[in-house]
């Protein structure tokens, strides 16, 4: 038998919900089984879609050997903080919101090459060194990031320090009540602001994508003899077959040359992110004949001999590109 107290982060979790989390090696089935007869919450049968409340306590009628089996052990939960080196900054912090600053090279979640040393998993242990998360306590939930950037990227990533917190950030995000924008140094010259709309269509084998431009879209002051054949970045062919909607607008900050006598232009601009799709920001600027600077990916021909330069001179192989500002919608403020 295992008695478990519900946590304010636990609460307002579905039961079945909530044991699919805990009991992670159970398949649903089990799930089910085990609280039609083997789950009573302060001394009550309850069903699958009870909805837990902070202060319950859930007693588990299982032995602690096929406990063990169903929860995996010692889970991701309660294992022991991690020593990884903190490479994150902090932009702000207060009881329920983190936003951190991430470095080049380091990925927000894990995958099948690095499970340990990612954002997610930095934020988790310098919680716990400040004592703001005990995973020994909690059963379930974990500080994590409402949004992601790749590994290449620098910048803003948003962590709900608290269920509750989480589960705002995931809802504004999905609201479209977060506007992103980024910097970034892109091949030629851009005059003035351009609205880009499309298609994205993801090629999945090479890891990149395509954007095929809508008629809708429209580009105030770009410079004449932009090869427009680069909407189509990638072989169709190895294409998955959804589409998804994109919107990016880019403003020109400054515009800038590189090389002898200038013979390179390049334009600092802002990125507005209106929808956020995978690679959607490089793509969709060198789709447009204005790759971002260092990105191989999504070169075009005549952007290769400046990512040269650059390699050559300061050593610069990957893309320009860093998350610097957020802004969050005026009806958050009174919530």
């Amino acid at each position: 038998m295992r008695e478990i107290q519900i946590t304010a982060n636990d609460a307002g979790r579905r039961l079945d919900r909530f044991l699919r989390k805990y009991m992670r090696n159970a398949s649903l089935g089990e799930i089910y089984k085990i609280i039609r007869k083997d789950v009573k919450i302060d001394g009550k049968r309850r069903n699958e879609s009870y909805m837990l409340q902070e202060g319950e306590v859930l007693t588990l009628y299982v032995s602690d050997e096929a406990l063990d089996k169903l929860t995996g052990g010692t889970s991701e939960a309660v294992r022991p903080a991690r020593k990884a080196k903190r490479q994150f900054g902090i932009v702000f912090e207060d009881e329920c919101v983190l936003i951190a600053d991430k470095p080049f090279g380091l990925l927000t979640h894990g995958d099948i090459n690095e499970k340990k040393n990612h954002l997610a998993n930095q934020v988790k242990d310098y919680l716990i060194e400040k004592g703001e998360y005990g995973p020994r306590s909690e059963k379930v939930f974990s500080p994590a990031p409402a949004n992601r950037i790749d590994r290449n990227t620098t910048g803003l990533v948003l962590f709900g320090k608290t269920s509750a917190a989480l589960k705002e950030l995931n809802r504004i995000i999905r609201d479209d009540l977060v506007s992103k924008y980024y910097l970034t140094i892109v091949c030629g010259k851009i005059s003035s602001e351009q609205v880009l709309e499309g298609t994205l269509v993801k090629d999945t084998r090479a890891n990149k994508v395509s954007i095929r431009s809508s008629n809708k879209a429209s580009s105030h002051g770009a410079d004449a003899g932009i090869n427009r054949s680069t909407n189509s970045v990638t072989n169709r062919s190895t294409s998955d077959s959804s589409e998804l909607a994109i919107k990016t607008i880019v403003r020109p900050l400054e515009v800038l040359k590189f090389g002898k006598d200038g013979k390179f232009d390049a334009t600092l601009v802002e990125v507005e992110l209106v929808t956020g799709r995978s690679h959607q920001i490089r793509a969709h600027l060198a789709s447009i004949g204005h790759p971002i600077i260092g990105d191989s990916k999504y070169a075009t021909r005549s952007a290769r001999d400046m990512n040269a330069l650059l390699l050559d001179r300061f050593g610069l192989s990957t893309q320009l590109l860093h998350a610097y500002r957020l802004e969050f919608a005026e009806e958050l403020a009174d919530i």
